[in-house]
């Protein structure tokens, strides 16, 4: 059977809320799974928050799962993911592995009943994501992607500024997201740093307009086999266009996005704590837009150069947000902000992208991704 998904995800339905009745109340019982590179991180956060109540931390060096929690601790350590799902306290489980790894630690927990929390991206392709959403939504449990940008201050005012029309008319999205490493033996440049724009994009721009194409172009100077650096474009129905680089070989870290409208920009600098965003009063003027083409070339053009606005945020770890979400979802029976049909829209430019990389960096439509068996 073949199956169609829809860049929002429309066809894949609500399923059931949770078989077994979850507490109204009191933090919840969870598990981490994997305590190599952003495990330590969910650690943290559970440790800090009032919602979760850190049960177990698995990974497969137990030596390592010790670290992570301490060695005074009094949080379980295991390499056996049974052991988790044995205990029955363990309401909820986050999955911090490499990708490849997703789908059958997902189906496993789901399949005993448990919530997840998935590191991005939400598996190694589309395939395996549906298989987990289905999955999820046939047990009744909350399966969230970890889109962690999303929850930044910076990205939600930024959507804020969006919807409000604050911006005006949206018309383009451009990143930069370069740093000297991580190279990636398993993934290349797209499937490491790209997640990140890509959620960011749907979640702010994504409201109200259909992507249309992807293109990907990509370099393989270390001769690994796949991108270590390249260059991601994604149009949408209504002209919006979004461009990401992405750089594994820079020998500085930029973390730069600008989201130009037709009334005002922002430039939203990661690296800049103290002004993370700012919001220019600039723009192009054009005059009339009922003009012939050669009326239009020879008409003169006039730039806004107004007040920059630099709006205050609240500096607050992301993940902290992520896991109050996750945890609000299991409690209420909801569904968090970024939930798995969010991290099927990422998969799904993913798999776009590889076929732009396979066809000689040429547009994919993206209607042409999704079908799987």
């Amino acid at each position: 059977m073949t199956v169609t998904v829809p860049h929002n995800g429309s066809s894949l339905r609500p399923g059931p809320r949770p078989r077994t009745p979850t507490p109204p109340t009191g933090p919840v019982g969870m598990a981490v799974i994997g305590a190599g590179y952003w495990g330590p991180n969910i650690v943290r956060n559970a440790l800090a928050s009032p919602a979760t109540d850190l049960k177990w931390v698995c990974d497969r060096e137990v030596g390592r799962a010790r670290h992570v929690v301490g060695e005074q601790s009094a949080i379980r350590v295991t390499t056996d993911i049974d052991d988790v799902l044995a205990d029955e306290s363990v309401e909820a489980v986050a999955i911090a592995t490499p990708p490849a790894t997703h789908a059958e630690l997902a189906l496993r927990c789901i399949e005993a009943g448990r919530h997840l929390l998935v590191e991005k991206p939400l598996a190694d392709s589309l395939d395996a994501g549906l298989r987990m959403v289905r999955a999820a939504e046939e047990h009744g449990v909350v399966l969230h992607c970890d889109h962690t940008f999303c929850y930044t201050p910076a990205v939600q005012k930024i959507r804020d500024l969006v919807a409000a029309g604050d911006l005006g008319t949206p018309l383009y999205y451009d990143s930069v997201r370069v740093n000297l490493g991580l190279v990636q033996e398993e993934v290349d440049v797209f499937w490491d740093l790209a997640p990140h724009d890509i959620s960011i994009v749907d979640f702010i721009l994504g409201s109200g307009r259909d992507l249309l194409t992807v293109a990907a172009e990509g370099a393989d100077p270390l001769g690994l086999g796949h991108a270590c650096v390249g260059y991601l474009t994604m149009r949408y129905s209504d002209g919006l266009l979004a461009h990401c680089h992405l750089n594994w070989l820079s020998p500085t870290k930029i973390r730069t996005t600008i989201v130009g409208g037709s009334e005002r920009m922002v430039v939203w600098n990661d690296l800049l704590p103290a002004q993370r965003v700012s919001v220019f009063e600039s723009g192009v003027d054009l005059g009339e837009s009922d003009l012939s083409l050669g009326e239009r070339r020879r008409r003169k053009v006039s730039y806004r150069i107004g007040s920059m606005v630099a709006p205050p945020l609240r500096e607050r770890e992301a993940l902290l947000g992520v896991l109050e979400d996750w945890t609000g979802a299991i409690r209420s029976g909801g569904a968090p902000m970024t939930d798995g049909h969010a991290g099927l829209r990422v998969l799904r430019v993913l798999e776009a992208a590889e076929a732009s990389l396979r066809d000689g960096f040429a547009p994919v439509p993206l209607a042409s991704v999704g079908a799987v068996a």
